[in-house]
């Protein structure tokens, strides 16, 4: 094996927690994975030969990666017209899968919230918080002091803190049970049992991507909810139970084409957010691991 060959190999073992960390700072699959791959270039450039701590080295250099985009996306961002959800890891319900890595511990609202941080809150909030680097590390990489790398991070803690997310019920059997009860509510028009399933504070969000339908694209309590779960009701939906960042959720395919993602947070039995992504296209490629595997179909 030449230096090469054993240098891709040592990259390989890194890749998971690399795409783990890319994931949570961009909240973007292709763009996580764009910055793996350009950490492998500049590995392969720099040969390694003098690293000491190469998962380490590896980590700092995604991270400084992933810095570069969110600063660029923010600087070409202008108000948002549109709600756009960061993108979901769509797996199958069972058997181990890779991309377990990557979204069992962080779910969809989390990813949310971190969109609105600022790319060096973001920065050091995910090293620090997710991946236990010391603020050393992140001072580096934002070009700041050791302790204004600890107070971006206390502030995006605040702002997390703040959000109130829901603690997710954790047994995906009963994620399941109330998923499944809701959609069999929906299809048969039963609104008041669609109202037991939902929190009273429940939240919906809808990302359209391009397309402009006339529904909200948040909507919040669990009558408004109900009624927009009842109008979107579609009598020719097929709907393929999967894991959506590790929680019970679903694939929508009408007459076989792909039509929505959706991530359900259930608390107490009760679901307390829903996030839908409804782009046709966005879906074919976020649902792309589950859509062609048998027996996921309803």
């Amino acid at each position: 094996m030449d230096g090469q060959e054993w240098l891709a190999d040592r990259f390989e073992e890194h890749r998971p927690r690399l795409r783990a960390v890319a994931y949570r700072m961009l909240g973007s699959l292709p763009e996580a994975d764009d910055a793996v791959q350009e950490t492998w270039l500049r590995l392969s450039r720099a040969g390694g030969d003098e690293v000491d701590n190469l998962g380490g080295w590896l980590t700092t250099v995604v991270a400084r990666v992933c810095l570069n985009v969110l600063r660029s996306r923010r600087a070409r961002r202008e108000e948002p017209l549109d709600l756009r959800l960061p993108d979901p890891v769509v797996r199958p319900e069972e058997g181990p899968d890779e991309q377990a890595v990557l979204a069992d511990s962080v779910g969809l609202a989390l990813l949310v919230v971190l969109d609105a941080l600022s790319p060096a809150e973001r920065l050091a909030f995910v090293l620090h918080d997710m991946f236990g680097l010391d603020f050393d590390e992140i001072a580096g990489l934002v070009g700041r002091s050791s302790a204004a790398a600890r107070q971006l991070a206390s502030r995006a803690r605040r702002r997390v803190r703040g959000a109130e997310l829901p603690a997710a019920d954790v047994d995906r059997a009963r994620q399941r049970a109330v998923v499944d009860a809701f959609f069999a509510a929906a299809r048969g028009g039963d609104f008041d049992r669609l109202v037991t399933l939902l929190h009273p504070d429940v939240v919906l969000r809808a990302d359209f991507g391009g397309r402009r339908p006339k529904a909200p694209r948040v909507v919040r309590g669990a009558a408004a909810v109900a009624r927009q779960a009842q109008i979107g009701a579609l009598p020719a939906a097929e709907l393929h139970p999967v894991l959506v960042n590790g929680a019970a959720g679903a694939v929508v395919t009408v007459r076989g084409r792909p039509f929505a993602v959706l991530g359900f947070t259930v608390v107490g039995d009760r679901i307390a957010e829903i996030d839908a992504i409804a782009d046709p296209e966005r879906v074919a490629r976020i649902a792309a691991p589950v859509l062609g595997a048998p027996g996921h179909g309803r």
